[in-house]
C-alpha cells in the first residue's frame, strides 16, 4: 500500500500534476456563498455546464431573506409558494437547462463582422482598380506580344524546346514571314 502511494506521488511530481487546494485561502474569493459540492475540478467556482450540473458553490451570496427561505425549505415543500421555489432555485443556479440550451445570438455578430470584412475588401479592390492600377503598359497588347514572339522565333530563341505559340499570333504575322 505504501509503495503504491509513493509511486503515485512520484508520478504526479514527475508529470507536474498538482492537486487544487480547497483550503481556507480560497474561501475569501467566494464571499458569503455556501460550498455545496465538488464542482467541475474541485475548485471553488461557479459555472453553468450541462456536463457538470452541480457547481461547487451557490450562485448568489447568502442574505438574511435567503437564509429565512432556506430554513423554510428544510420543512414541508408544499408550504412554499412557486415564487419562493423560484427564488431558491435562482439563488443556487444562474440558468435553467432550457436557458443553457437556448441558442445564443452570437452568430449575428459573427455574420455582421464577416460581411463588414468582405465589403471592406471589395471597396479596397474597387479603389485599387480605379486609382492604383492604371492602363497596362503598351508591351502587354496582343500586337506587341505577337511581335515579341516572332522576333524570338527569328533569332531562334530556345531551339531545342521551342516556343509556345499564343493563339492570336497568326493574325499579327510579319510580312516577311507570310510565305512560311
Amino acid at each position: 500500500m505504501q509503495i503504491m502511494l509513493s509511486t503515485r506521488l512520484l508520478s504526479h511530481r514527475i508529470m507536474g500534476i498538482h492537486r487544487t487546494t480547497r483550503g481556507i485561502c480560497n474561501r475569501d474569493k467566494i464571499g458569503n456563498r455556501d460550498v455545496v459540492g465538488y464542482g467541475l475540478n474541485g475548485t471553488y467556482m461557479y459555472m453553468d455546464l450541462e456536463m457538470c450540473p452541480f457547481p461547487a458553490i451557490r450562485f448568489r451570496e447568502n442574505t438574511p431573506k435567503l437564509m429565512a427561505l432556506r430554513e423554510k425549505e428544510r420543512g414541508d415543500w408544499r408550504r412554499l409558494c412557486l415564487d419562493e421555489k423560484k427564488t431558491l432555485y435562482r439563488a443556487s443556479f444562474c440558468q435553467t437547462f432550457a436557458e443553457m440550451d437556448e441558442p445564443s445570438s452570437e452568430w449575428k455578430s459573427i455574420l455582421g463582422l464577416t460581411l463588414l470584412g468582405v465589403s471592406g475588401g471589395l471597396w479596397l479592390w474597387i479603389y485599387s482598380h480605379i486609382f492604383v492600377y492604371k492602363n497596362a503598359p503598351i508591351s502587354f497588347s496582343e500586337e506587341r506580344r505577337a511581335a515579341l514572339y516572332w522576333r524570338l522565333k527569328a533569332i531562334m530563341h530556345q531551339p531545342i524546346t521551342g516556343l509556345k505559340k499564343p493563339p492570336y499570333v497568326d493574325k499579327y504575322k510579319p510580312e516577311t514571314m507570310k510565305e512560311d
